[in-house]
């Protein structure tokens, strides 16, 4: 079977690029890969490709799949494929609800991705037995609120190493890491190194994928935009007092626009 022609949206730059590097090797066109999802609407409805594959790490945000129902409205032969953490019922039905054919966790191996746009663009149903038995064990015995992975995970982290992995996510290098948070580049590598060793990982590209997975990377973002005005401190989730040091300049919205892909090692 030929390849598909299929855009790739997510919440965050570095895994839509580094999933769509993936599939063109396996012999798929990829029109463009985009972020964010909130704006991907535009874009997917211009290009017109066979098969969007569509990422969100807050499924059941209100919200997350407008972008999707207006794909459907006015481009309905464009098949959506959500990509996303092991969600709530209401997420998954939610990305249903909106126009979605198909719903594959985000920690899919690619070949489960592949098969997914295979049979979104054949006109099937892609998601997964498993994850809709799921679903409806949860629909019909609710379970008490699980321990949060991204909160715990949130928990190990120092402010300033929860925005380090926030540029991590956004494919910023060392060097960009340091200039964005005036401190030197070896700092930077310092930061970065202890992030992969505390989430027990060995890229930065496993980094960005498991924060999105849980949930971390949105803590993340907000726990450093929390941060940002009282500075950080020496310990995790802890909140600067009265006379503490400045943890760094933070970051601000209008900043510079998300890197591609950033491997270990390339930038010093």
């Amino acid at each position: 079977m030929g390849g598909v022609r299929l855009m790739v949206v997510d919440d965050h730059r570095l895994l839509a690029e580094a999933l769509a590097s993936a599939l063109k090797l396996r012999g798929h066109r990829v029109l463009a890969a985009a972020a964010p999802t909130s704006g991907s609407a535009d874009l997917v409805v211009s290009r017109a490709p066979e098969v969007c594959l569509f990422g969100t790490a807050s499924p059941a945000a209100p919200g997350a799949f407008d972008p999707i129902a207006r794909i459907g409205r006015e481009r309905p032969q464009v098949a959506v494929v959500v990509l996303g953490p092991v969600p709530s019922p209401r997420g998954i039905a939610a990305a249903f609800a909106a126009g979605a054919v198909g719903y594959v966790r985000h920690d899919e191996r690619i070949e489960g991705v592949e098969r997914a746009m295979l049979k979104a663009r054949a006109g099937e149903s892609a998601i997964a037995p498993q994850l809709l038995r799921g679903a409806f064990t949860e629909l019909l015995n609710p379970a008490v609120q699980p321990d949060d992975e991204g909160r715990r995970l949130l928990r190990m982290l120092t402010p300033r190493e929860a925005e380090v992995l926030v540029r991590v996510a956004e494919g910023e290098g060392t060097r960009l890491i340091a200039a964005g948070m005036a401190i030197a580049p070896s700092t930077a590598r310092t930061h970065v190194q202890r992030v992969l060793m505390k989430l027990g990982v060995g890229s930065r590209l496993e980094a960005a994928a498991l924060a999105a997975r849980t949930g971390l990377l949105e803590r993340a973002e907000a726990h450093a935009r929390a941060a940002r005005p009282g500075a950080a401190t020496d310990g995790p989730g802890a909140v600067s007092g009265p006379g503490t040091a400045p943890d760094g300049p933070g970051r601000t919205t209008g900043g510079d626009a998300p890197r591609g892909p950033h491997l270990p090692g390339r930038d010093g």
